[in-house]
């Protein structure tokens, strides 16, 4: 029993490492590519633009872009986990923290190594947050919230908000170029990738489970509910 216990702590352990490490890299990839100054990703393109109007810091903007994006998942009764939350504050602190100790990158030899660089942490960040299985990023709860009212393919519906999204973070002065392009084209392989080196293995059944031919409860919030990891193939980003 105890044994148990200790491999269950050491899990839990475990899965908060990855939440949280994966969601300080994702802060950190993101202002990469701000310094890089070659294109940002989908959101990044609005909360720079939003930044841009407001004068306030692009981390956040992020923070209260996420904190009224989680507002929206009220009438469509999602549910937050603690990824979600945690998504909402960590990231957006994560990436001012690390524009402050990045500076300005001059000359293309050295913008386009930090581009790429920050395209490949993000989407190793991808792998360990949602590997963590703590619940979805708010932006993505708006994305299967949307998808479940109004019954259209999931497909359909990111792609309808990333547009509009990207149009109205261009239009407020966002950036959008050759980063943007390579961060859609690079990031689905590179999160799968990253998925399954970090994936977390089952819980071990217990004997007596085992003994008796049923299958053991599944640890809670390992892999039911709102913080469910979505089948191979459909992982979702933490935006």
């Amino acid at each position: 029993m105890a044994r148990t216990t200790d491999r269950s702590t050491t899990r839990l352990t475990r899965r908060l490492v990855q939440l949280y490490v994966g969601l300080a890299l994702y802060g950190a990839s993101s202002a990469l590519l701000v310094r890089a100054g070659l294109g940002l990703e989908p959101w990044g393109v609005l909360h720079q633009g939003l930044a841009e109007l407001t004068g306030i810091s692009i981390g956040l903007v992020s923070i209260a872009v996420g904190a009224v994006v989680l507002l929206l998942w009220i009438p469509m009764r999602q549910r937050p986990g603690l990824g979600t939350v945690s998504n909402v504050f960590v990231v957006g602190l994560a990436m001012d923290g690390t524009l402050a100790l990045v500076g300005d990158v001059d000359g293309l030899g050295f913008r386009v190594p930090v581009m790429a660089l920050g395209i490949v942490l993000n989407g190793a960040a991808t792998g360990l947050y949602i590997a963590a299985r703590f619940g979805p990023g708010p932006r993505d709860g708006l994305m299967t919230g949307l998808h479940r009212v109004t019954g259209r393919s999931i497909r359909l519906v990111r792609t309808a908000i990333e547009v509009a999204v990207v149009a109205t973070g261009f239009l407020l002065g966002g950036s959008l170029g050759a980063g943007t392009v390579a961060y859609a084209l690079a990031i689905g392989p590179l999160a799968q990738l990253f998925l399954r080196m970090f994936a977390l293995p089952e819980p071990a059944v217990p004997a007596a489970a085992a003994a008796a031919g049923r299958p053991s409860a599944p640890a809670p919030g390992a892999g039911s509910g709102p913080g469910a990891p979505p089948a191979s193939g459909q992982a979702i980003l933490p935006q």
